[in-house]
């Protein structure tokens, strides 16, 4: 059982809860990038600044400062508290926080309502909820159109 503290994920949600359990969380629809997420091995921490280059095959998460950029083989998720200054190349990603910098993913984007893109999108399938403020070009890498929508989930693990 891999325990996350949720507010370092999601600021105002002081509660450790189960990965698993946050996961799963809406699981059944299949639409979001989290829904098939097994496990996250990278932590970048609120009060954590990185500064270079990362590369590797594990899911990310970032709540901190991360100045430069990566290439992973995996999700990369940016926390609301998240800033990224630098590209980001990943399998799918999750940006609810800001990147100043280029965003190229091999699956699926999601920009969610508190993300802020200063930068060229590149993805297949990129998914933008209402509130999200992008600047700069997007190309789709497959002929559809950019999904837009208005989360509804709630939280199964309300605090």
């Amino acid at each position: 059982m891999i325990l996350v503290d949720a507010a370092l994920f999601n600021q105002g949600v002081g509660i450790a809860m189960d990965l698993q359990s946050f996961i799963k969380r809406g699981r059944g629809k299949g639409r979001r990038t989290l829904d098939g997420v097994q496990q996250i091995s990278t932590l970048i921490g609120h009060d954590s600044r990185f500064i270079g280059r990362l590369e590797g095959k594990d899911n990310t998460i970032v709540n901190g400062t991360f100045e430069g950029d990566c290439n992973i083989e995996g999700i990369v998720v940016l926390g609301e508290q998240g800033r990224w200054i630098g590209n980001i190349s990943a399998s799918s990603a999750i940006i609810s926080g800001e990147v100043q910098g280029d965003i190229s993913v091999r699956e699926k984007l999601e920009l969610t309502h508190t993300a802020r893109v200063i930068g060229r999108v590149v993805a297949p399938v990129v998914a933008v909820e209402e509130g999200a403020i992008h600047q700069g070009e997007i190309r789709m890498t497959r002929e559809s159109d950019v999904a837009r929508f208005k989360e509804r989930r709630q939280d199964s693990n309300p605090a």
